[in-house]
């Protein structure tokens, strides 16, 4: 098949080289110039590093270097991209520097005609593909909150930017800096800023827990969060094993015990009571929305008062104060605001595709409805990757990519239709209760990444072997384990195509 896929970080890189191991003609579109997503040097804010160590965060067939800090930075998550694509030989298929600004259904739907912009070039003629895998990205749209006053903020020489758009430093040198949020990216570009910034105000609606990345300064988070284990303390929507259902069974006092002696150490560990920081509800609520890692500085420079954070508030208009510009906040504080930092989420949409077929892929709440967070079940030819928020990212997009090139070869055993919009809906039921809302249009799968990995290959007919997932109850994910998938359903697919001749 000719296949186009939309967006080069890792699940759109993980589904061109999967694809393409299955000879389907495969040709990658990337409005950035370089790949890597929100690693691509277009995106990645200043501070940005992993929230996973090196060894758990790759791909199965290509290890993170030896040489990366246990934590790599963003730079380094797009060296190692760009060394993904040199490896597999995908510069050929890549369109770098290529918008797609329309893709629309063939008049019968059997495919997808393309129409792309190269930046600083005329729009090209449409091109036809057989199938289209959506692989823009989640992270990709910054949300700005509509602030009163705006126009004010801007008039007195203030600037509002999206922390992927923060992309050095040299912006908020010796300026007086407003950071909205307290999630990652956040406390991240807080704690960069701090230290070249006149003054880093931090203004967060609700706090978050932290996970930190060593407890008590001294047992790696990886054995954990980064393993069957350290999910299963959370509850997922079915309890798929005797472990699982042990925990949140005669044994919820324990997984309880275990989460609530975690969140007394991070609490000791930040100081967060003397810094007036401790978050509202229990450290279990951590997977509430999304795990987020403690930055390296952030509560240092609380403490020393580099940053200063207002909790439990939020900016409600912008004015002017003699010639500069401030931040007027909900608890009544004025803060000067020169640069205003907003990490506050992301939009999820598909911009290339008209209201027509986009109102098909959603619910009435605008959650996108896709089987295995792949399929949508109102368009034909039509596949998602990466719509699988994960604290394992490369080995996701791998497992996607796998049940798409499955699913191609008519190997997946699917569910009726009915049943499959049953789950979809009831999957999404319970993310928007989990969650408060918090879902990210029901993509976000965090913190259950291995439950979505293993229902994604369990449906393939290629998962690892039950003593393989024995092992990662115990031992943090490796992504090595899982290198012979693909040549696992190349055997599979062969086996069909000589029953069929």
């Amino acid at each position: 098949m000719k296949i186009a896929v939309v967006g080069a970080g890792f699940a759109g890189l993980a589904t061109a080289k999967i694809l393409r191991e299955f000879e389907h003609d495969v040709t990658v579109f990337e409005k950035a110039p370089d790949v890597g997503g929100v690693w691509s040097a277009t995106r990645r804010y200043s501070g940005l590093r992993t929230q996973n160590n090196k060894d758990s965060y790759a791909f199965s067939d290509l290890p993170m270097p030896r040489d990366y800090p246990e934590w790599p930075t963003g730079e380094q998550v797009q060296a190692y991209l760009e060394r993904y694509v040199a490896k597999f030989e995908l510069r050929p298929v890549l369109r770098l520097a290529t918008e797609v600004v329309r893709a629309e259904l063939t008049d019968a739907e059997d495919g997808w005609m393309i129409t792309a912009r190269r930046i600083g070039a005329p729009v090209s003629a449409p091109e036809r593909f057989d199938h289209l895998v959506v692989a823009n990205g989640i992270f990709s749209d910054p949300v700005f909150p509509q602030y009163e006053g705006y126009a004010d903020l801007v008039r007195a020489g203030g600037k509002l930017v999206a922390s992927s758009q923060l992309n050095t430093l040299d912006d908020a040198r010796d300026k007086h800096v407003v950071v909205v949020g307290y999630g990652k990216s956040a406390c991240d570009v807080a704690a960069e800023i701090g230290q070249v910034a006149k003054s880093t105000t931090v203004v967060a609606r609700r706090l978050l827990w932290k996970m930190p990345k060593r407890i008590a300064s001294t047992l790696n988070m990886k054995y954990l969060l980064l393993s069957r284990l350290g999910e299963a303390l959370f509850r997922y929507q079915e309890l798929p094993n005797s472990m699982e259902r042990f925990l949140h069974g005669p044994g919820d006092k324990v997984r309880a015990g275990m989460l609530s002696s975690i969140g007394s150490v991070a609490t000791w560990q930040f100081k967060l009571k003397k810094l007036g920081l401790v978050p509202h509800g229990e450290f279990a609520d951590i997977a509430n929305s999304t795990v987020s890692l403690s930055t390296d500085g952030f509560y240092e420079q609380v403490a020393d008062g580099t940053i200063k954070v207002h909790r439990d508030t939020e900016i409600e208009r912008f004015e002017v104060e003699g010639d500069h510009p401030v931040a007027v906040l909900s608890d009544g504080a004025r803060i000067p605001a020169e640069l205003v930092v907003c990490g506050t989420g992301f939009h999820q949409r598909v911009p290339f595709l008209d209201d027509t077929i986009a109102a098909r892929l959603v619910d009435d709440q605008g959650n996108y409805q896709l089987y295995r967070q792949i399929l949508p079940e109102g368009v034909p030819n039509l596949t998602f990757a990466g719509y699988n928020s994960s604290l394992f990212s490369p080995l996701s997009a791998e497992a996607g990519a796998i049940w798409i090139a499955a699913y191609l070869a008519g190997v997946v055993e699917l569910p009726p239709i009915e049943e499959r919009r049953k789950h979809v809906a009831e999957r999404v039921a319970w993310m928007e209760k989990r969650t408060g809302g918090k879902h990210a249009r029901g993509t976000n799968v965090i913190p259950f990444s291995m439950h979505q990995i293993d229902e994604t290959l369990d449906e393939a007919g290629v998962n690892i072997s039950s003593t393989a997932q024995t092992i990662q109850w115990l031992l943090p994910i490796n992504p090595a384990v899982y290198k012979n998938v693909v040549p696992r359903l190349k055997e599979k697919v062969k086996e069909r195509a000589a029953a069929e001749s």
